[in-house]
């Protein structure tokens, strides 16, 4: 195999595997990347039998031909050489010779009949998606992914696909068991019957899309292969097994009856509980909450540290309650809203709280109390 590139595309499409291969050398090959050439273009392909990508570039190919080697030290290789094309050529017992300007290297790779096979994939009936759209989901689900390996079905988003009065919504949940975030957004349907009851994408697949989709704006297609999902967007194939497991009925977990509304503005909101989560317990971020008449008291307090307290306007007129919640819970959910007010809706003091975008319906997170 032998062929030419321009530097800044093998640095490019070195550089999105990075996050996919393997780190644990559980398997030699899945720290190496697959480079397949022919027909003047450069096919680059990484895995760790869970999460696969495939992307392709043009270069000029000399003679066909395939070749995997670590994707971490060529990464690191190229990224430093002079902004020159690069050549890349195989030899003897899978050793490569790289050559760009005056430097030369010699590495050695192993032999690509030991990689996993990538799927083919067909694109009937794949759902045609925005890319932005779906990043700004991910983006609002992603925080409340569980980090418990143990709660192995919690850990990834739920994708799903709703029916309502006026047309198909995507549906994403995550939930972690303390709080839970539901994302939703119109979109053109196509028949997905695999959507009916959802599926649990894994949360390092859910990385790698949402880097995919904020590389540019722009379509991307997304469908199903037996337990894998694909994302298809421009010269890039993402494939994800899915999680072998149900995801929990969060329509139950979502509380009902919660009438105490309070209007706040988001960005003070947000610093006035950065500020008091400063003294709080480390291992909690209890914060104490007191809300009557227009007024919102906050206060938090560290026997070893001291207290704080922080009074703020906000929008209401019911009974006093008092309540408490993990400041980083309500952090988080702050940090992915865009509208300038949230509203929070309690019922009493250990119930749920929902936190929402003030001005629509688009995001909703429901967050566990702590005991007063």
């Amino acid at each position: 195999m032998e062929f030419t590139i321009e530097k800044d595309a093998f640095v490019k499409a070195l550089q999105k595997i990075q996050g996919i291969v393997e780190r644990r050398n559980t398997m030699p090959i899945l720290s190496n990347v697959l480079i397949e050439a022919s027909n003047n273009m450069l096919t680059f392909i990484a895995t760790d039998l869970e999460v696969g990508m495939k992307s392709s570039y043009q270069a000029k190919v000399i003679e066909d031909g395939r070749i995997t080697l670590s994707a971490k030290k060529l990464y690191e290789i190229i990224r430093e050489l002079p902004d020159e094309q690069v050549r890349l050529t195989t030899k003897d017992n899978d050793w490569v010779e790289i050559i760009c300007g005056k430097a030369k290297f010699s590495i050695v790779g192993l032999s690509p009949e030991e990689f996993p096979f990538f799927p083919k994939i067909n694109e009937n009936g794949f759902l045609s998606l925005d890319s932005s759209v779906l990043a700004k989901m991910i983006e609002q689900t992603s925080y409340a992914i569980c980090h418990d390996e143990t709660k192995y079905n919690l850990n990834g988003i739920l994708f799903k696909i709703t029916e309502g009065t006026d047309g198909h919504n995507l549906v994403l949940v995550a939930t972690d068991g303390h709080r839970l975030s539901i994302s939703e957004n119109k979109i053109d349907m196509s028949d997905m019957e695999v959507f009916d009851k959802g599926v649990i994408l894994p949360k390092k697949g859910i990385l790698e899309l949402k880097k995919l989709c904020d590389e540019e704006v722009g379509d991307f297609k997304l469908g199903f292969i037996e337990n894998s999902a694909a994302v298809i967007k421009g010269n890039s194939t993402v494939v994800m097994r899915l999680v072998d497991g149900e995801f929990p009925d969060y329509t139950r977990v979502v509380p009902v009856g919660n009438n105490r509304e309070i209007r706040v503005k988001r960005e003070i909101f947000l610093h006035s509980l950065k500020r008091m989560a400063i003294l709080s317990s480390e291992k909690f971020k209890g914060i104490k909450f007191e809300i009557i008449n227009d007024l919102m008291e906050i206060s938090s307090s560290n026997p070893e540290l001291g207290e704080a307290r922080e009074e703020l306007e906000v929008k209401y007129s019911g009974d006093k309650i008092t309540t408490r919640f993990n400041a980083r819970y309500l952090i988080d959910v702050l940090n992915v809203i865009t509208d300038d007010e949230v509203t929070l809706l309690l019922r009493d003091e250990m119930s749920p709280a929902i936190l929402k975008q003030a001005g629509s319906d688009d995001l909703l997170a429901v967050i566990m109390p702590m005991r007063l």
